[in-house]
């Protein structure tokens, strides 16, 4: 917004120039979000203790999580909140791929806040069913890869890490395939966010990568001299990449340990639905499983104690899953975890980044 009111009066005041880069916009819109979540995060603490909205712990999970119980939650409301208003006020508006990534986060929040509220209601650890949270979710993503595959300039072909001239053409089958990668990243977050500051920290580097590949596949001199898929307009995602890099920030003020809040579904879904949204964007799916791989590790965690409890009849391979619960089980204090996968996940995002010269 405040790109269409100031930088046109950059003939009578040179100094609004700035309003055209996105550069300066991504930065500005860091700062707004992560001011946002430390200013109003003790008046929505203190309002969530007031409406009773706290943590919902379950019966079956690591008994040091007790104490948590009644902790407020739902801090993902201010999350969005935050980068929802950075990304109105420092990005183009004129952008569609704008609306269609805020569409994304919202939609994917709503998801999140109505599995809240259930599970704060009944009090136990059951929202909204499997089936139904699934629906849900791949109506919002479905609405992505359609927009993406019917939109003028996209089409059906991938663009894989460490290969240059490797463009497989799904056709139609891509719109399936941005559904899996969107669906799949929302609830690879939710399971990863288990601990404080687990689920945020890697989200913030995820965000940074994708703050810089959303620049690079923008700008058309930038994107062919990397040879990555040049996406036009898709440089304004990096002012919301920024966004939630702040958001996420500010809410890490909070959410360290001892935390005083969690984001809950509502933002936990929605920052994975967003990020798999960008990376389907951008033309940098596969990109999201290595910097995301803690979150990948943590779906698949789940997925092969699942898979062999059914087929062994009541053996495991962890001793609780998601992972972060199997060190956990061993005596790692949490916050040693947590700085591990934060390390891991820095890490990730450092082999993302080489991917651009490693062709």
């Amino acid at each position: 917004m405040l790109y269409h009111l100031l930088y046109p009066l950059h003939t009578t005041f040179i100094g609004f120039n700035v309003f055209r880069y996105i550069t300066f916009r991504c930065i500005c819109g860091a700062v707004t979000a992560f001011l946002l979540m430390f200013v109003l995060g003790p008046a929505f603490i203190r309002a969530m203790k007031r409406l009773q909205i706290g943590q919902v712990i379950r019966d079956d999970g690591p008994e040091t999580h007790l104490a948590k119980q009644g902790v407020p939650t739902m801090g993902g409301m201010l999350i969005l909140l935050a980068i929802s208003v950075s990304t109105l006020l420092w990005a183009r508006l004129d952008s569609g791929l704008v609306w269609l990534i805020l569409f994304t986060i919202l939609f994917y929040g709503m998801i999140g806040a109505i599995d809240d509220l259930r599970k704060i209601r009944k009090n136990n650890s059951k929202g909204l069913s499997a089936r139904g949270k699934m629906i849900l979710q791949v109506i919002g993503a479905s609405v992505v890869g359609l927009y993406i595959f019917l939109h003028p300039g996209f089409d059906g072909h991938l663009s894989l890490p460490f290969f240059k001239n490797v463009h497989p053409d799904l056709g139609w089958g891509y719109v399936i395939f941005a559904i899996v990668v969107i669906v799949g990243a929302s609830n690879a977050v939710n399971l990863t966010d288990g601990l404080d500051g687990l689920a945020a920290g890697p989200t913030v580097i995820t965000a940074a990568v994708y703050l810089v590949f959303s620049y690079l596949a923008g700008h058309v001199v930038l994107a062919g001299y990397l040879q990555i898929t040049h996406v036009p307009g898709s440089g304004e995602l990096a002012v919301f990449c920024g966004a939630m890099v702040g958001a996420c920030l500010g809410f890490l003020w909070y959410n360290a340990y001892p935390a005083q809040m969690f984001m809950g579904d509502v933002g936990s879904l929605a920052l994975g639905g967003a990020l798999g949204a960008v990376a389907i964007i951008i033309k940098q799916e596969f990109l999201l499983a290595i910097v995301g791989g803690v979150f990948v590790m943590e779906a698949l965690s789940v997925i092969m104690q699942v898979g062999y409890f059914k087929m062994t009849k009541g053996k495991r391979i962890f001793l609780m899953a998601p992972f972060h619960h199997h060190y956990e089980k061993k005596g790692w204090h949490e916050s040693k975890i947590v700085v591990r996968f934060w390390i891991v996940s820095i890490l990730l995002g450092l082999l993302a980044i080489a991917t651009l010269k490693l062709r």
